[in-house]
């Protein structure tokens, strides 16, 4: 999960950091349905740029064609389908440089990509999964859900299925890939994979009796990620590159 970081966890600089960040931001984008490749070059270009300090922390959202991603730890046991079978389902497929096994990604999920400086929140790789483990949590509560953690697994849980899963890359410290929330997904299509390497069951904030539409998701993870990271969430016009909602407003918390 973690690549080129640097030594220095929970070191004085990072405590300096944490205290300042209340006022920083997090650029929120909506890129709508976008193929996996499309949204993964965005990715690699917002996460070179803030490398280079040239744009705040970001926090993209979208919803992709089906598509079945592997980790760089995945096992090749945990495809269930030959990739002619996942051709004729139209299932793409793609190796990815995140951490984590298998999983699948199509209509009706909310795929949230975070791109986020770890040196200017903290810098301890566990804390930043557990902090988006909690957002989601406290989003799924706006809906009546009671999500949680299952002790040695990653992901939010409902009742011993998986409801959000997770899997990062983190290069110099700046974040990327994220997290998937099924929203009203279509659950058949995981039949294809052993979700993340477990065989445990998937469910979705449909199948749990919520019918939220995705704008109320978007807009109960967008404040529960600005509370838990400690952010300013900024609306901006969207540029020509990189296209995404864009709302007038900006929320302060402490």
């Amino acid at each position: 999960m973690l690549e080129d970081a640097e030594p220095g966890v929970g070191t004085s600089a990072d405590a300096a950091r944490i205290g300042a960040c209340a006022t920083r931001t997090i650029q929120i984008r909506d890129l709508g349905q976008m193929r996996y490749g499309e949204a993964l070059k965005i990715q690699k270009d917002l996460v070179e740029q803030r490398k280079l300090g040239l744009i705040p922390d970001q926090l993209l959202f979208v919803e992709h064609p089906h598509v079945i991603t592997q980790g760089r730890n995945g096992r090749a046991e945990n495809l269930l389908a030959s990739e002619g079978a996942l051709r004729s389902a139209g299932i793409e497929f793609y190796p990815t440089n995140r951490g984590g096994d298998i999983t699948y990604h199509g209509p009706g999920q909310i795929v949230g990509y975070p791109i986020v400086d770890l040196r200017e929140w903290k810098r301890d790789v566990v804390a930043y999964v557990r902090t988006i483990e909690q957002a989601i949590t406290e989003a799924l509560a706006e809906f009546g859900i009671a999500g949680g953690r299952v002790p040695g697994c990653t992901g939010v849980w409902v009742d011993g299925r998986k409801v959000a899963a997770i899997g990062v890359h983190i290069s110099r410290w700046v974040t990327s890939h994220g997290f998937a929330l099924n929203h009203t997904t279509d659950l058949r299509y995981f039949q294809y994979i052993v979700p993340c390497g477990l065989t445990k069951p998937v469910t979705s904030m449909q199948e749990l009796g919520s019918g939220s539409s995705r704008e109320q998701v978007l807009a109960a993870l967008t404040t529960s990620f600005a509370r838990q990271f400690q952010r300013q969430p900024s609306y901006d016009q969207p540029s020509r590159d990189h296209e995404g909602a864009s709302v007038s407003y900006t929320e302060t918390y402490s």
